[in-house]
């Protein structure tokens, strides 16, 4: 871990214990995360984010049967929308399953889809394997929670491109960033490297 992360990771999960009141979720944090879940924040999720902000860890969730469910990370932004992220692991999830348990993960993800959660699937080995490609896809659900505003600082190009990044769910070439702006392709390579010595795009 980075120094700046793990800081950060610490005060995170301090002021998470300070104030849940749920004595079930409590204890799920202080027996520590699942290694997924902490390898997703430190290698994906804080080199873009950069905070924990509306991220909470454990988050319990009610079924239909009147049972309680975890979801690893749950990202709540004020405007009421609810995102779910879960680290899957090859084996529980694939090479290990059952079909009680496949079956039992198939409801678990209707349950959250008809209570309003969009939940982004996280294969642990995509986290190990593929980061940046998985950050990306972070910017991208995030950027389904936030409004469109941008900050004040940027002119209208890098604007619009910030916007075009966050409806994007997959990486995008300098000459599609062109085409969408209607300039250069040397003139978007300038925009996206603006950005991102600005940090408000990753490569």
């Amino acid at each position: 871990m980075t120094a700046g992360f793990e800081q950060a990771y610490e005060e995170w999960l301090h002021s998470l214990l300070i104030k849940e009141d749920n004595q079930r979720i409590r204890a799920r944090i202080e027996n520590g995360l699942e290694h997924g879940t902490l390898e997703f924040l430190r290698s994906v999720w804080f080199p873009v984010v950069r905070n924990f902000n509306r991220l909470y860890p454990e988050w319990e969730v009610r079924d239909f049967h009147n049972g309680y469910r975890y979801l690893d990370l749950a990202y709540l932004p004020d405007n009421g929308i609810k995102g779910g992220i879960e680290i899957q692991g090859y084996g529980p999830h694939a090479r290990d399953l059952d079909v009680r348990r496949f079956k039992d993960l198939c409801w678990r993800h209707c349950l959250l889809a008809l209570d309003d959660w969009i939940f982004l699937p996280l294969a642990y080995l995509s986290i190990k394997d593929e980061p940046k490609r998985c950050q990306q896809l972070v910017l991208a659900f995030i950027g389904k929670f936030v409004a469109t505003d941008t900050p004040a600082s940027l002119n209208w190009l890098e604007a619009e491109t910030l916007r075009y990044a966050r409806r994007v769910l997959r990486p995008f070439t300098p000459s599609e960033l062109a085409t969408h702006l209607r300039i250069t392709d040397q003139h978007a390579r300038r925009v996206l490297h603006g950005l991102i010595e600005q940090r408000v795009l990753c490569r």
